[in-house]
């Protein structure tokens, strides 16, 4: 594996941008990719149970809990009053890997796609206002805009484009 490479989905909520990156992460996962995933939350979020031991530990005030199995790991990392961490920190602390898609950050300085929906909360283009927007994926019509346009669905045209981007490059055995 080379540099890590990053791009992002940007996009107001319910503008499809989830959709969006799970079907990149499978598809460019199934042409041999090694995928890694950022989600910026706007609000408080748990990933642990009320009860379980983990949940304790952090409830008695551990700093970070780690908890390993045969299948899996996760690192919980309390702040405690103390700032969020930077972008660049959080991508520090990902493991090697070909790319890592980044859902949300949308004022981060990485190229990335505007995805737009009809039915979204905030209908407001961000890519006039931000020069790192390299293309638009959209449920309806875009006009006046010189960026490539795609079918917010159209997975495959939006993985080629990402990796045309980021210049990835498939291993002779992916399909």
């Amino acid at each position: 594996m080379t540099a890590t490479k990053i791009f992002g989905i940007a996009g107001w909520k319910n503008s499809g941008k989830t959709g969006l990156m799970v079907r990149l992460v499978s598809e460019l996962t199934r042409r041999g990719f090694v995928v890694s995933t950022v989600k910026h939350a706007h609000h408080d979020f748990d990933i642990d149970k009320v009860g379980a031991d983990s949940y304790r530990h952090r409830e008695a005030g551990a700093h970070e809990v780690t908890i390993v199995s045969g299948t899996r790991f996760a690192i919980m990392h309390e702040l405690r009053g103390g700032p969020e961490p930077s972008f660049e920190e959080i991508i520090a602390r990902l493991a090697p890997c070909d790319l890592v898609l980044v859902e949300g950050y949308k004022r981060e300085p990485i190229p990335k796609v505007e995805a737009r929906r009809q039915e979204s909360v905030n209908r407001e283009p961000l890519a006039p206002s931000d020069p790192h927007i390299c293309a638009i994926a959209a449920d309806h019509p875009v006009e006046d805009t010189e960026l490539p346009v795609f079918d917010l669905d159209d997975t495959n045209a939006i993985a080629d484009f990402v990796e045309r981007m980021t210049g990835l490059q498939r291993n002779s055995g992916a399909s």
